[in-house]
């Protein structure tokens, strides 16, 4: 059993491996983002422990665990000083005591972008009523079930997957679509959590086609600009491994830790571990949890390394990260939680503030 679980994960790694040497390394970033505030608190770090409605996005898995009746989800969050806007909408329900199914919705984009295609008039003058605006968003809609494999004793054990969907827009000038497939499992034994999740399993790919009219074409022509025609963009698998344990001190009061591995097979990235061609990058979270209803989180993640400050060099470099802090309440079927977190690292700062809903739409039976 031992040589057959080992053969099939060298099949794995390999088969990921080679799916992404061609791939770009970086695309569908807004997918990497996360979603929920509980998450964002604790540095992402989430695969081993979610179980509501966000494990459609953490890990398809855990879908099953806490979804015992209807559930829905909303985030809202801003970047770049409110210029993106980034929301989250879910929903999920249960099939019978061991399936469950879930909708979610991703919506990243940055609105009111000018348009100053025309603002110069044949004469050379300005003419600003010909500034007209569009949207750059990126939308993702992810279709997610998940099963219960085995609930014994002190043994728990699920899995899930997940159909995406994915359409980016550029005002009307340029447009994809993608798809692609998750998959997760989760495994709880005793006070200890596992996860395994993998995205992208069969690389999603995004075919761009652009449409510009005549005149437009004529003004990017006089302005030395390229005229695109069709493209393809595609998205590398990626394998996420987690461990968690819950610290229970007494009745009232337990702590959960968590540690997440993500690794890549595009080559080497700037992370902790950098090989070619896997890259390894961890995340850290945990979770302090009072009489179930106050919970205080923090994490790290993004683990870089860069030059010092003050170093006239460029020899001395040191390890950065990014940092995160989190809380949240639970009244009754409702949670509330919120999340502080910068989206980039300690050396380029940029913190935003997470707001995100949970509700129980029907009351579970005790």
């Amino acid at each position: 059993m031992t040589k057959r679980i080992l053969i099939s994960a060298s099949a794995i790694l390999i088969s990921l491996s080679a799916s992404a040497q061609n791939a770009p390394k970086y695309s569908n970033e807004f997918l990497s983002i996360g979603v929920g505030a509980r998450g964002l608190g604790m540095g992402g770090a989430q695969a081993a422990s979610v179980n509501d409605i966000t494990s459609g996005y953490w890990n398809p898995a855990g879908l099953t665990l806490g979804v015992g009746d209807l559930q829905l989800g909303l985030m809202h969050a801003e970047y770049f000083a409110g210029i993106g806007k980034y929301d989250y909408a879910a929903l999920a329900a249960p099939i019978d005591a061991t399936r469950t199914v879930g909708f979610s919705m991703i919506r990243f984009a940055v609105d009111d972008i000018p348009n100053t295609l025309f603002l110069i008039e044949p004469d050379g003058s300005p003419n600003y009523n010909n500034i007209t605006s569009f949207s750059s968003a990126d939308y993702a809609v992810l279709l997610s079930y998940s099963q219960i494999l085995k609930q014994k004793d002190d043994l728990f054990i699920s899995f899930g997957g997940n159909a995406k969907i994915i359409h980016r827009s550029v005002g009307s000038f340029a447009k994809a679509w993608g798809f692609s497939l998750d998959a997760g499992i989760q495994i709880k034994k005793n006070k200890w959590m596992f996860g395994v999740t993998l995205r992208d399993v069969t690389t999603t790919f995004n075919a761009w086609s652009f449409t510009f009219t005549d005149r437009e074409k004529e003004v990017l022509y006089l302005t030395n600009n390229d005229i695109p025609t069709k493209s393809t963009e595609l998205t590398a698998p990626r394998l996420i491994g987690a461990v968690a344990k819950n610290f229970v001190f007494n009745s009232k009061f337990s702590l959960l830790a968590e540690a997440n591995l993500h690794f890549t097979f595009d080559g080497k990235r700037n992370t902790v571990i950098s090989t070619n061609p896997i890259s390894i990058d961890p995340n850290l979270g945990i979770e302090a949890n009072l009489n179930n209803s106050v919970f205080l989180r923090a994490g790290i993640s993004n683990f870089q390394r860069a030059l010092a400050d003050g170093d006239t060099t460029n020899q001395k470099k040191v390890w950065i990260f990014q940092p995160s802090f989190g809380a949240g309440f639970k009244f009754g079927n409702v949670g509330i939680d919120y999340g502080f977190t910068n989206l980039a690292n300690q050396s380029n700062p940029l913190y935003t503030h997470i707001f995100s809903l949970r509700i129980d739409l029907v009351k579970k039976e005790k």
